[in-house]
């Protein structure tokens, strides 16, 4: 996750937004994303808070990132809009034999290798807010609707250690920090660049209970078929 995220406000405070203009979430197919790559990458420099004249090589990466992960099975995309793309969140669901844990520090906990292997973890690998949007929640919509269209039980997504305004953001949103994870530098770059070490997230989305206080049950009546 790149573009930083915004805290909703406490209630009370903050401009009401204006039913009129109440974005709506669309979700596109892989050709559509292709189509609106541009588009969606003006979202990501706008929601970004890169460096001046940094603008064109992040542009960059990111096309770069999502051409390929518009390539990965069960990929999905959700815009969110008004006269505008206001927001976007997208992502794919973890393989089945773990490839997307390459790098963890440490033994990944049990339950979430259990729900991976069961195909019910669902990494989110990015998602953007239009600085100017009046809908302060919309960041946190985004998500929870990409998750709950597949069912998930597991989210899961890093954050770059340097963001800290998008890791307590997350945090705020019942999002749990499991550790950390190594990531090779993009091959495709133009400049050398050195492995990224990133938090690892995840968002429980089962039930919560005296066994599994934290949502990570695994169940094997919700194993999902090949």
């Amino acid at each position: 996750m790149t573009a930083p995220l915004r805290r909703e406000p406490p209630r009370g405070e903050g401009s009401t937004p204006d039913p009129a203009r109440a974005v709506r979430l669309r979700r596109l197919n892989r050709w559509q994303a292709e189509t609106l790559r541009e588009d969606l990458a003006d979202l990501y420099v706008e929601s970004s808070r890169g460096q001046a004249g940094q603008e064109y090589r992040g542009r960059e990466a990111f096309l770069r990132r999502l051409t390929g992960d518009i390539r990965r099975a069960g990929f999905a995309l959700l815009v969110a809009e008004d006269t505008a793309f206001a927001g976007c969140a997208y992502g794919f669901p973890v393989p089945r034999e773990g490839t997307w844990w390459r790098g963890f520090d440490g033994a990944l906990p049990q339950s979430v290798e259990q729900l991976t292997a069961s195909g019910h973890v669902f990494a989110i690998t990015e998602t953007m807010v239009h600085p100017h949007t009046d809908d302060q929640d919309l960041a946190r919509r985004l998500q929870q609707r990409l998750l709950g269209d597949h069912h998930a039980s597991l989210g899961a997504t890093l954050v770059d250690q340097a963001d800290t305004r998008s890791y307590d953001t997350l945090l705020s949103w019942g999002w749990q920090d499991i550790g950390s994870i190594r990531r090779p530098p993009d091959p495709t770059a133009v400049r050398p660049s050195a492995p990224q070490l990133l938090r690892v997230l995840v968002l429980p989305l089962g039930q919560r209970g005296a066994t599994h206080p934290d949502g990570l049950a695994h169940e094997n009546r919700n194993q999902r078929p090949d």
